[in-house]
């Protein structure tokens, strides 16, 4: 099973943001750091998933376990529910997504056990600036 990790960040609500995906593979590890431009927080959380699901299909993977520190994305995915609207179509290409899987699991994880995808993130804010 391919272990996914997978954060948001945003400096500011909304603010320069970015995402980190770090990917365990029986040994192999994969680091991504990717700037998103001006979003909120729960945007990046959204899309860190959405583009962590396009990579792991990239790569033909098909049993995954995706771990977040972010309450919002697990339980809407968990729930295929979101509150607020603005959130509904990123909600559904998750979900969309991760039916493309044999098997696709999502937990929320303390922020302490996610400190990888967290670097990545604040990197890819980081990484916003040089692209200015």
């Amino acid at each position: 099973m391919i272990e996914v990790y997978i954060d948001g960040a945003s400096a500011g609500n909304p603010g320069l943001s970015g995402i980190g995906i770090f990917i365990k593979n029986h040994g192999h590890v994969e680091n991504h750091s990717i700037p998103l431009g001006h979003l909120t927080n729960h945007e990046a959380e959204f899309i860190a998933l959405i583009k962590a699901l396009e990579i792991c299909l990239d790569h033909s993977y098909t049993i995954i376990s995706v771990r977040s520190d972010s309450s919002l994305v697990v339980d809407a995915i968990e729930n295929e529910f979101v509150r607020n609207k603005k959130y509904a179509p990123l909600l559904e290409e998750a979900l969309r997504l991760s039916n493309s899987f044999e098997l696709f699991f999502i937990k929320w994880i303390p922020s302490k056990e996610n400190k990888k995808a967290d670097e990545l993130a604040r990197k890819a804010i980081r990484m916003n600036h040089k692209e200015m």
